[in-house]
């Protein structure tokens, strides 16, 4: 025979032991659970259909709306508030339950209310990976890098988070602004096209601004710089400075284009480097200090190593990923 319980009188041992089976925390051995299943259909339809969606937008309004007319027909002066005290409590207790079922699935408003974040990283190989954000900006990733972002941007400022290096064209939107964490630094614009390095090899944050403006702040705000178009701009941990730029190559990761008039092999290297990924290396430091006149446009590795050897007379050996140059 059917047990009769009226889930009304539940105390709050009672109504913790059911939310903790409803979130999961409990196998479901509880008396009171299986009692919640089966004499609170719409409660349970509700909760399976709200913990199951992935795309549903919550209308808050409409739920406190909802409850607030259920609290006010509780407190309904036509019936004797003694009589009704007991069911208003209850429904206080079920509220409290479900706050404890949305606090322990955290789940519920960073991933269903909240726009879904989407993180997109990059290998050692890997560069100038293209991603299209919902504004109709274009970012375009370097290698070893990761860069997260929200599925769809809502009221209020564009924020995303970079970790590497990333070339920035921004759609342009005044109210709006373009927030970029950086790690050791924020970066908001309105629209402009730059590029971020999150940590150089000095370990400082630096910006290069191709068009329009940026503004650059230190994590703690104490220190802020505002670059213009061809300025580059560095912030350490203690310093803030910015100048032009002076490096006709500082691109060539994004553009695939290196041109050299008497440049030093040693700074050829870097820039290769960074740009293509070789690893160059010589035997005696004097080579470093010979001048290269050339253009590369992102040639196989081997090739633009032997063009190399061949202007300034010298050979080559390739130990793993790196070339060793000699006489």
């Amino acid at each position: 025979m059917k047990k009769n319980i009226d889930i009304n009188e539940w105390n709050d041992r009672e109504w913790a032991g059911a939310a903790a089976w409803l979130s999961g925390e409990e196998s479901g051995s509880s008396e009171n659970a299986r009692i919640l299943e089966g004499e609170e259909e719409d409660i349970m339809k509700k909760w399976n259909d709200l913990k199951n969606s992935e795309t549903e937008t919550i209308d808050v309004d409409r739920a406190w709306a909802k409850l607030n007319g259920r609290i006010e027909a509780a407190e309904s002066p036509a019936i004797p508030l003694q009589v009704r005290r007991t069911p208003f409590l209850s429904t206080f207790a079920r509220i409290a339950a479900m706050v404890i079922i949305i606090a322990g699935a955290g789940w519920l408003f960073f991933e269903v209310a909240a726009p879904q974040k989407i993180t997109i990283a990059s290998g050692a190989d890997e560069k100038n990976i293209e991603i299209l954000l919902a504004d109709g900006s274009t970012v375009y990733l370097n290698r070893n890098s990761s860069f997260t972002y929200p599925e769809n941007f809502r009221s209020g400022a564009r924020r995303v988070q970079l970790r590497g290096e990333a070339f920035f064209d921004i759609a342009r939107d005044a109210e709006h602004p373009f927030i970029i964490d950086a790690g050791k630094a924020n970066i908001r614009v309105l629209g402009t096209s730059f590029n971020v390095i999150t940590e150089n090899a000095s370990s400082e944050v630096e910006v290069y601004v191709s068009s329009g403006k940026v503004m650059v702040t230190s994590e703690d705000g104490s220190r802020s710089l505002t670059l213009e178009p061809e300025e580059v701009g560095i912030l350490s941990g203690t310093t803030a400075t910015q100048k032009r730029n002076t490096n006709v190559n500082y691109m060539a990761w994004h553009t695939d284009m290196l041109v050299y008039d008497g440049e030093r092999l040693g700074t050829v290297f870097e820039d290769l480097k960074r740009a293509y990924n070789i690893e160059i290396r010589v035997a005696d430091p004097e080579i470093n200090d010979f001048r290269l006149t050339s253009p590369f446009e992102q040639q196989p590795h081997d090739t633009i190593v032997k063009l190399i050897c061949t202007t300034f007379n010298l050979r080559s050996v390739r130990e793993g990923d790196t070339y060793i140059l000699f006489r």
